[in-house]
């Protein structure tokens, strides 16, 4: 029986020291994995964030192009009129009517935690395509 004892205290005796790392490595782990589920979801609003833009950009550009092409209202007041209507709540932040093209700059805001609200911007150009 001592010959039994005497291994269960070796390899007690070479575990000192080590008491708690698991719990140290453990915590560390769940931290990591913390930290990057916080970035994706950050990083998921943002790319939302971007196709409202893009998708406000498009839809108002088209409109405010065929407004312009037909001669029955002014192209960047129609734009913003319909881009009022939108989720998102996306801002015009510049609109540029070239003959009968019409580009057109947005913004949408996005909330990123720490790192302050922040603006994702979209330009979209629209206009009727000219025959060669």
């Amino acid at each position: 029986m001592r010959r039994a004892d005497r291994g269960t205290a070796m390899s007690v005796r070479g575990t000192e020291g080590d008491e708690g790392f698991s719990t140290v490595a453990g915590a560390a782990v769940i931290a990591g994995l913390g930290f990057l589920l916080v970035a994706m979801l950050y990083s998921g609003a943002a790319v939302v964030a971007r196709h409202r833009a893009q998708s406000a950009a498009d839809l108002s550009a088209l409109a405010a192009a065929a407004v312009r092409v037909s001669g029955d209202g002014e192209a960047c007041a129609t734009a913003r009129q319909l881009m009022s209507r939108q989720e998102g709540d996306p801002r015009m932040t510049g609109c540029v009517v070239d003959g009968d093209d019409v580009q057109l700059s947005v913004a949408v805001r996005v909330r990123l935690g720490r790192f302050g609200i922040r603006d994702a911007r979209a330009v979209a150009r629209a206009g009727p395509v000219e025959s060669p």
